[in-house]
């Protein structure tokens, strides 16, 4: 391509679409296992705590790739950034794919999730680009590409696991990563870095920006406890639907996931009525929505009807606390749009890993009721960080 994006002037169709698509792909590298956990705890003969800990792995591994490589997008030509990480990805994936041991999966898997932090980037780009009425439209509509992607990583990863085994679908992964390389040489413009200066000098920036920006810090705070408490969910479900009365395998997981469809179709409403309704007041709704969510896994817990509304609802409800604070960050100060999401989505990851470390201790020691006791808590200290901050 030989265009040259400019700020505020608009997005070409084609260019968004691209990032959304993609967007999607990439995420689902963080996925993928969910609804293989109780496969892969069984072929590498490890305990259930033990298999927990690759998503944790993941979800720090997205953390550090959100600190320490989303800020290079102010720096150096975005396009580049992104191939590196997509061909590291690619080998990442094969690596889990071959795996012998529980530690290689874990390695690997830190790594793929710091290689995974793309979609990050994409949305800045949409944020930044598109016209300022457009904003929350295009911003909603990667936003959506990254949630079907996670939606379909679940589904497609389940069915994977149950008929050719878990090895497979991380073979297939890594040849959707190279795809993607391959779009987005194509596709993608090459974008003009905004930060003049060293990187040591990037990085301090990002300390100037939270003390500068109190909304930005309470934001990210209060979307981290709730990603916590929706991670918390996903973390366990495998080892919960194993069990009576369901004896469910990791197919039936899978297609759960479909349930957060809801998720991917609140997204664009929200992106379209932040500013209508009012960051404060989807929190609010977000927060209800998941902790009546949390009360149907607790009062139908052994029923599918019970889990899959369950699922809509809490879908819903994150949607609403995570893109409404997403989408109000970036107008904070539009030129470091790159460093601002690092703030806002290391502190989500790290609340998430939070939300799955604790949900699989709490399954150890208490089961089901334990896990939904945490996603409770963590649902309640977002709903307190809204409820004491007024501005």
């Amino acid at each position: 391509m030989k265009y040259i994006l400019k700020e505020n002037a608009g997005l070409p169709s084609s260019v968004l679409w691209t990032l959304a698509i993609i967007a999607g792909i990439s995420v689902a590298n963080l996925y993928y296992n969910q609804p293989l956990l109780n496969v892969i705890s069984r072929d590498l003969q490890v305990s259930e705590f033990k298999a927990n800990l690759i998503p944790m792995m993941t979800q720090i591994g997205y953390a550090a790739g959100l600190l320490f490589i989303i800020p290079l997008g102010d720096l150096y030509q975005r396009k580049k950034i992104i191939l590196i990480n997509f061909t590291i990805l690619v080998f990442s994936l094969l690596t889990i794919a071959v795996a012998s041991g529980i530690y290689i999966v874990l390695a690997a898997s830190l790594l793929t999730g710091i290689c995974s932090v793309i979609p990050q980037i994409f949305i800045p780009i949409a944020a930044q680009f598109s016209t300022p009425d457009m904003k929350g439209r295009n911003v909603g509509i990667v936003v959506s590409g990254l949630l079907t992607g996670i939606l379909a990583s679940r589904v497609v990863s389940g069915v994977v696991g149950e008929y050719w085994g878990w090895r497979s679908m991380y073979f297939i992964a890594a040849g959707l990563m190279l795809v993607s390389c391959l779009v987005i040489i194509r596709v993608l413009p090459d974008i003009q870095p905004t930060f003049k200066g060293k990187y040591s000098q990037l990085m301090k920036s990002l300390l100037q920006l939270v003390r500068d920006y109190p909304m930005l810090r309470v934001s990210s705070i209060r979307a981290a406890f709730a990603f916590g408490s929706f991670l918390a969910l996903w973390s366990c479900l495998a080892f919960k639907m194993e069990q009576a009365p369901f004896y469910a395998g990791s197919n039936v997981v899978g297609m759960l996931g479909l349930c957060g469809i809801a998720g991917a179709i609140t997204a664009s409403f929200v992106g379209k009525y932040v500013k209508r309704v009012g960051i404060r007041k989807f929190n609010f709704i977000g927060c209800a929505l998941i902790f009546m969510a949390w009360l149907l896994f607790y009062l139908a817990e052994d029923s599918y009807w019970g889990i899959v509304v369950g699922i809509v609802i809490i879908d819903i409800g994150m949607q609403c606390i995570q893109l409404s604070n997403q989408t109000t960050i970036f107008e904070l100060c539009p030129a470091a749009s790159n460093r601002i999401n690092t703030i806002f989505m290391t502190t989500y990851f790290v609340g998430g890993s939070f939300g799955t470390f604790l949900a699989g201790s709490f399954w150890h020691l208490f089961g089901w009721h334990g896990v939904v006791g945490v996603g409770m808590i963590l649902t309640a200290c977002s709903f307190f960080i809204s409820l004491c901050v007024r501005k």
